[in-house]
């Protein structure tokens, strides 16, 4: 079973375009996303993400991102709530009020936050950390060492993830409660938990290291791979509509 940030093998569209226009357009979305507070067109991209993702088979891991990312914009969509008395007053408070126009911040986060997030993690479940990084190599010219780096540090996230899995299943069956009690006292109990996350981690690491270094990473240059990574009309495509959703939110924040 694929876990967080595995690749999901597959022949759709966004599986077979250039690792580096994928992570460039991902980008171009998110900043869009940031670049206007107007929510109809979040909205848009918003429903453009998950159709990107509904596209290539990935609407159960989406699901399980966005739930995530609404926790975290739900905070701050809170905490604009109470900070930003604009618009017409609805609700009083002591030190202000809370008005149409902080609702509608409120909104725009997380609106802003569900789409922009969406790309940037499908680029690593529709591909994999080698052509990521010897797409980066190739076509950018990174030098090897910093795009393994990157490769190695989001490989090892699913990896420490089923780690710290395996130690909490050992210790519940060991009696240990963790779906019970208040929120100080699981993290009570988490704590002693990455003590052996760090060794094991420690190990991990250490031995992808030899490992490295006995198939020769120092001798590793742009020439060494023999994959090419060439620039095909989809990717000119999808680069250009990256550039055009950019445009547009630039163009909308100017307007409004």
């Amino acid at each position: 079973m694929n876990g967080f940030l595995e690749y999901i093998p597959g022949d759709t569209l966004l599986h077979r375009l250039n690792p580096v226009v994928k992570v460039l357009f991902a980008g171009l979305f998110a900043i869009a996303c940031f670049c206007t507070g107007n929510p109809v067109f979040l909205a848009v991209m918003l429903v453009l993400a998950t159709g990107l993702a509904a596209s290539c088979g990935l609407l159960r891991q989406t699901a399980g991102l966005m739930k995530a990312v609404l926790v975290f914009s739900l905070l701050l969509a809170v905490l604009l709530l109470f900070t930003t008395p604009t618009g017409v007053p609805i609700i009083q408070l002591p030190w202000g009020y809370i008005g149409t126009g902080s609702i509608m911040a409120a909104v725009t986060t997380i609106l802003r936050l569900e789409a922009a997030a969406i790309p940037l993690f499908l680029v690593f479940y529709v591909t994999k950390m080698s052509d990521l990084s010897n797409g980066f190599v190739k076509v950018l010219h990174v030098p090897y060492r910093y795009a393994f780096t990157f490769a190695s540090t989001v490989h090892f996230i699913p990896v420490f993830m089923n780690d710290m899995q395996a130690i909490m299943e050992a210790q519940t069956a060991r009696g240990v409660q963790f779906d019970q009690g208040g929120f100080v006292r699981k993290v009570r109990l988490m704590a002693p938990l990455c003590i052996p996350l760090l060794v094991s981690s420690v190990r991990k690491t250490n031995s992808a290291a030899i490992a490295a270094e006995v198939r020769g990473f120092d001798l590793r240059t742009r020439e060494s791979g023999f994959k090419e990574y060439p620039l095909r009309g989809a990717d000119w495509a999808v680069i250009g509509l990256g550039i055009l959703l950019l445009a547009g939110a630039i163009a909308l924040n100017f307007l409004s």
